[in-house]
């Protein structure tokens, strides 16, 4: 290929250039033939070979730490879970597969399951055929998948890095990443940044790039050859940001910074890296593996174990984001031709309101037990009127304040009177840009249309921030553009009065806005608005 420069989606800034280091390929389809001698005796394979893939991963795990140790920590639970190995063990004793293709068939069904659910979970099928693809290799006693030894300071090129394969690298000998796959909310955007490496996702046509050593603009998204002799560039690593844990401006205008979390492991690493509370508690983790409804009493108590770290703080929970395109039994969904724009999210509780009214008491209750500072609210709100019923439902819980999700066009154009209905609103920045531009937050091949610098997606967003201004009511980001220290003061400067991230984000974007003032962070969301591409606001605002 005689193109040397190729762009993709800038996720983690810097710039960085040396020699290629390609990360191998998954090792494909295991063959389902032929049939075991001893189909129990196969079987007995299964378990064992997912021990030796948790123990690496826990071992992995002890040597990271925040996000990255989080990270590896869930894929090895997900690489031990019973069901997981139960359902090989079947394919193996029932249907005479061996025990790779087995594994492989299971991981896969539990894959199609997360990608039907749509928005963060199925942002965890990475996860899984990671998982899925280290138990074949440990079957067949050939290498595992991922990153190589790196004998030297190296750019990492691959289709796409498996969450654990990024947790596990080493800044010092990575000097950029770069992928053909992957979007801006992927795990590798997220630990690219709390690593401080140069990142590029999305870049098509990468790995057919011929080049020997590549120069990555983690600014810009820019990747191109570079030449193999030159010496190698290192990123400047600027280490932990320095902040005091206030959320503000220089000039004292006060921006929360606050957490996303949905685990208790991810409420106290939010709580270590000093987020002011949680913009944003998924609630789905107490659903997933659950074959019934989990009791109000189970509820309560997994929510208590996540509120606890924030005794005394905001914590903002949002209800149950499942629907027909979730994998939750108890919810008898009927199958829908396109679950993204089907019944999800608040739709639900309009057919099952006993479900969110146990949700909302279970809730109430973990507020209680934990002397969290507890808010309630729904996604997928698309008009007023539906966001008038939801806060009903939440002060009938005896919950004080109710609030919604802005995820879909709609909602952000009528943001005003949708603050008329509730006490607070949130910017979910990742589904409101795959719903604006009809473009799968999943799939690489559109990734640049949700990167969040898309001008268009910030003039939705200042229609937001200016509907709150004008009712006097808070309105927060939730979504994976809060992550980003130089974004952060855009969406200060659009009205935005509080910003909810990973763990791994929350210094780094506290001491962002302590080094600017309230109208140097409108000056800014100013020149991104008026710029006609996201390269163009990116350079803007760096200007």
């Amino acid at each position: 290929m005689s193109e040397t420069r190729l762009s993709g989606v800038a996720v983690s800034p810097g710039r960085a250039s040396g020699p290629v280091v390609r990360v191998a390929e998954p090792l494909g389809e295991p063959a389902s033939t032929p049939k075991p001698d001893d189909p129990q005796a196969e079987a007995t394979r299964i378990a064992p070979a997912t021990q030796a893939v948790v123990g690496r991963l826990e071992a992995l795990a002890e040597t990271a730490a925040g996000d990255a140790a989080t990270i590896l920590m869930t894929t090895a639970a997900m690489a031990g879970d019973p069901a997981l190995i139960s359902e090989a063990e079947r394919l193996v004793t029932a249907e005479g597969m061996p025990a790779a293709r087995a594994i492989y068939e299971s991981a896969n069904g539990f894959a199609r399951t997360l990608a039907a659910a749509g928005g963060y979970l199925a942002e965890r099928v990475r996860d899984i055929e990671d998982v899925r693809d280290r138990v074949v290799a440990e079957l067949l006693g050939v290498e595992p998948p991922g990153v190589p030894d790196l004998p030297s300071p190296s750019v990492l090129v691959a289709r796409d890095l498996a969450p654990a394969d990024t947790a596990g690298l080493n800044p010092e000998r990575v000097l950029a990443l770069v992928t053909e796959e992957g979007g801006p909310t992927s795990h590798t955007a997220i630990l690219a940044r709390a690593l401080g490496i140069p990142a590029v996702v999305a870049v098509r046509g990468l790995l057919a790039l011929d080049a020997k050593a590549l120069l990555v603009d983690g600014d810009t998204g820019v990747v191109e050859g570079a030449d193999p002799t030159a010496p190698v560039l290192a990123a400047t690593k600027t280490g932990p940001a320095k902040w005091d844990g206030a959320g503000q401006t220089m000039d004292g205008h006060r921006v929360k910074v606050l957490g996303n979390v949905g685990s208790p492991a991810d409420a106290q690493a939010a709580a270590d890296e000093g987020a002011e509370g949680v913009g944003l508690f998924r609630t789905e983790f107490c659903y997933l593996d659950a074959p019934s409804e989990p009791s109000v009493a189970e509820q309560r108590a997994a929510y208590t174990a996540v509120l606890t770290p924030f005794a005394g703080k905001p914590v903002i929970v949002r209800t149950l984001d499942a629907g027909a395109d979730k994998p939750l039994a108890f919810l008898s969904p009927e199958a829908e031709p396109n679950p993204a724009l089907g019944v999800r999210g608040l739709r639900v509780a309009f057919d099952r309101p006993d479900v969110l009214d146990r949700q909302l008491e279970a809730i109430a209750g973990a507020a209680a037990d934990s002397g969290a500072e507890v808010s309630v609210m729904a996604p997928m709100v698309a008009t007023a009127e539906e966001a008038a019923w939801f806060a009903e439902r939440v002060r009938a819980a005896g919950i004080a304040r109710a609030g919604v999700m802005i995820e879909i066009p709609a909602a952000a154009l009528s943001a005003k009177e949708i603050l008329g209905a509730v006490d607070f609103v949130s910017v979910g920045t990742n589904d409101l840009a795959q719903y604006t531009f009809a473009a799968d937050r999943q799939l690489g091949a559109v990734a640049a249309l949700n990167d969040p610098w898309q001008p268009a997606l910030l003039r939705l967003i200042a229609l937001i921030g200016g509907a709150a201004k004008s009712t006097g009511k808070p309105a927060g980001v939730c979504g994976e553009a809060a992550a980003d220290p130089l974004l952060a003061r855009v969406l200060t400067g659009l009205g935005v009065t509080s910003l909810s991230m990973n763990a791994a984000a929350v210094r780094a974007v506290g001491a962002s806005l302590a080094a600017s003032t309230l109208a140097e962070c409108e000056a800014a969301a100013q020149a991104a608005l008026s710029a006609a591409d996201p390269a163009s606001a990116r350079a803007a605002v760096r200007g």
